[in-house]
């Protein structure tokens, strides 16, 4: 699926002047593989409960709640590994002393990506989706305002965006805190709706998790759900596109390599 596909029917399309993008898995590429490293951590932590049971039941709960969060930041998937690890009869940490040791892992699995950007030794796009530069660049053409926000600590999202070279293609940058109430994906839409004085039919958001479909749809937004396959970087994410879909989504794309469509159906209406 190289273009759009449109599972909303009815939906309609009015002047849209914003848009809200999801960062991993959305725009950017370097955490790839990010939920493979959550996953191992928490299972390999788990299995030194006294009540761990077996070895595939506990990856399967682990796998479950961890994609079922995917899109919120960090600490609420942390925060459910506290539950877990007291359920299963032992001490847990607190839930920021996990983040910390799984920031510290993505870390370690990103390094070679970030260094290859900082040196110059890659083409930024090859750490991107596909096609998503070119379709950044067309909204600021048309003078869209463009917003990211992710899950991921900002900070980290912060100095990728600028690694990538497209942070001058935002407005805003917004990003998880250690202060996890004070930022979401919810107080994102709304502070654009509010300090922007637009409605939502006039923002579209673009993720690739649950999360920001919800919200789009609970504010009147219109939902691109991004279905992409961050190993190939080509074609669409079957897992992806199904629970998407199931999250409200109005649209799905498998990347942004066809711009000039996508961008010809989103802005049909001046």
């Amino acid at each position: 699926m190289d273009t759009l596909e449109i599972i909303n029917k009815e939906l309609k399309l009015s002047r849209i002047t914003h848009a809200l993008f999801d960062f991993d898995g959305t725009v950017s590429l370097i955490r790839e593989g990010w939920q493979k490293i959550m996953v191992g951590m928490m299972v390999n932590e788990l299995l030194k409960t006294p009540k761990h049971g077996e070895k595939e039941e506990v990856e399967h709960a682990v796998t479950e709640y961890v994609n079922e969060l995917t899109g919120k930041q960090t600490m609420y998937q942390m925060l459910r590994f506290v539950e877990e690890i007291k359920k299963r009869g032992s001490e847990a940490k607190n839930a920021l002393e996990y983040k910390r040791e799984y920031l510290q892992l993505i870390r370690e699995h990103t390094k070679s990506r970030l260094e290859n950007l900082k040196i110059a030794s890659v083409d930024p796009d090859e750490y991107m989706v596909r096609g998503s530069r070119s379709f950044l660049t067309s909204l600021k053409e048309r003078n869209i305002s463009c917003y990211l926000a992710s899950g991921t600590d900002e900070p980290f999202v912060v100095e990728e965006a600028r690694l990538l070279r497209i942070d001058s293609l935002f407005k805003e940058i917004w990003g998880a805190q250690d202060a996890y109430l004070t930022f979401s994906k919810k107080i994102a839409i709304e502070r654009i709706l509010k300090e922007a004085n637009i409605s939502g039919e006039n923002l579209v958001v673009f993720g690739d998790g649950y999360v920001e479909m919800q919200e789009a749809k609970a504010h009147g937004a219109v939902a691109v759900g991004i279905a992409s396959n961050e190993t190939i970087r080509k074609g669409v994410n079957s897992w992806k596109r199904e629970r998407l879909i199931k999250a409200g989504a109005d649209v799905i794309i498998a990347d942004f390599a066809s711009t000039d469509a996508l961008v010809s159906f989103l802005f049909s209406v001046s």
